[in-house]
């Protein structure tokens, strides 16, 4: 159970890796768009996400910590509507607004961050 485990946090730090690469790209290549990449990052990084939060797998005696999963929960339907709201405008306006691209990576690098330091 327990390398169930870790594959599903493999596929995890997958699915973060190509939301954050695509926004990376599109970031530091001038476009600054919202891509269909981005949606298949964070699709893969939240149904990962959610199967880690359950309770199973885990070694003896250890607990989740609620508050933890409770705020990436949050960051990550944060970013989800971001990426809508941008892909909406981007059809709308032809751009994307910069607070909320640049929403997107700053929040997409903080729920990493709290992953490793909390």
């Amino acid at each position: 159970m327990e390398t169930l485990r870790h594959i599903v946090v493999f596929i995890h730090l997958i699915g973060f890796a190509v939301l954050f690469g695509a926004w990376a790209v599109q970031a530091f290549g001038g476009k600054r768009e919202v891509t269909r990449l981005m949606h298949i990052g964070i699709s893969i990084a939240a149904v990962a996400g959610l199967a880690l939060a359950a309770p199973w797998g885990m070694p003896e005696g250890a607990e989740l910590n609620h508050m933890k999963i409770g705020v990436k929960l949050v960051i990550v339907l944060v970013i989800g509507a971001f990426l809508g709201i941008g892909q909406a405008r981007q059809k709308k306006n032809g751009a994307v607004p910069p607070a909320l691209f640049w929403g997107i990576g700053i929040l997409t690098l903080t729920n990493a961050g709290l992953a490793v330091l909390w």
